[in-house]
């Protein structure tokens, strides 16, 4: 299956949703930084709201870089799309080993950390990037950038993100949603 990013809105346009399967990008992603499981649960997540988020973009030579850095393990996280949702990532340590949560779910949030930024950077092409920045939520990411839209845009937002990994530590499945109420 190949990677797609549907977006749309309601009739009355007070609704805008975005959703994507990113599998073999973050397999790929995986693949070329050789991360862990929990380095690629969180670098994955962060690659499929970038590529939503590139697509959320108004002009062709957009881009929008996300970055977070928690003071977790796993350091800072870095993401650049375009508007067509094309997405590159780095992890500066693609090796975290943490143990997993109660519920047997990889504890991306404190690989990731909650002491630090979570950065959106929108180049439009004017003089000067859109830099919007908030303190860092949860590390959990998908709350991070629910947090950054309804602080730094005042838009209420509803994100989800997610990454499957196998016992053997491939990417088996990744996507997400966004969904926005509009003004």
């Amino acid at each position: 299956m190949k990677d797609y990013v549907i977006r749309g809105a309601s009739a009355d346009d007070s609704i805008r949703f975005f959703s994507c399967i990113t599998t073999e990008m973050v397999e790929e992603a995986r693949q070329i930084h050789n991360c862990s499981p929990v380095s690629i649960a969180a670098l994955g997540r962060m690659l499929t709201a970038g590529s939503m988020m590139g697509v959320m973009l108004k002009s062709d030579n957009d881009t929008v870089t996300l970055q977070i850095n928690g003071k977790g393990p796993a350091g800072s996280i870095v993401v650049v799309s375009d508007s067509t949702g094309n997405t590159r990532g780095y992890i500066s340590n693609p090796n975290v080993e943490l143990m997993h949560k109660e519920n047997g779910k990889l504890d991306v949030g404190n690989a990731v950390g909650a002491d630090g930024v979570f950065t959106v950077i929108r180049d439009m092409g004017l003089k000067e990037p859109y830099v919007g920045q908030i303190p860092i939520v949860t590390g959990e990411i998908g709350d991070d950038i629910s947090s950054y839209f309804a602080v730094s845009e005042q838009i209420p937002t509803a994100v989800g993100l997610g990454v499957l990994i196998e016992v053997d530590g491939h990417a088996a499945a990744s996507g997400g949603f966004i969904i926005q109420l509009m003004p």
